[in-house]
């Protein structure tokens, strides 16, 4: 195995054999996501651009995990949002709103900030990773 600067052994097992649903209506940072989730080992699902695309994938392919922007032109993600927790799918917020302006019933749902750095990345999926004794589902259990 090749293992890049930065990057260690482990790196690829994190999220190896798991899908990642990337919602995200910019191109470059959909992108820089999709390189990021494939360097962690994940199978990227999307990147969906709409929040209607976003709620056909989740109802025909289901993701262990997701990527949510907040604004996806205009319209909000939070009904997503709503289906990912009644699925009890993980999901991590990359926004550059502040953490005031998610409702609160997500605040406790890890958010990164744009343009999300892929060590930022990492270190949430390991958090959610570690989050069954926390009341959430752990990635893969969804």
């Amino acid at each position: 195995m090749v293992v890049k600067r930065g990057e260690t052994p482990g790196d690829k097992a994190l999220l190896q054999d798991r899908r990642v649903l990337i919602v995200e209506d910019q191109y470059l940072i959909a992108d820089e996501m999709r390189r990021a989730v494939s360097a962690l080992g994940g199978t990227v699902v999307g990147p969906c651009a709409t929040l209607q695309d976003a709620l056909n994938t989740v109802e025909y392919s289901t993701p262990d995990l997701a990527i949510l922007d907040i604004n996806l032109r205009g319209e909000e993600v939070f009904e997503l949002a709503e289906e990912l927790s009644r699925r009890e799918i993980p999901f991590i917020f990359a926004t550059g709103y502040e953490g005031w302006s998610i409702p609160e019933r997500f605040r406790d749902r890890p958010r990164l900030e744009k343009p999300v750095r892929p060590s930022a990345l990492k270190e949430a999926v390991e958090r959610l990773c570690g989050e069954r004794s926390n009341g959430h589902p752990q990635v893969g259990d969804g």
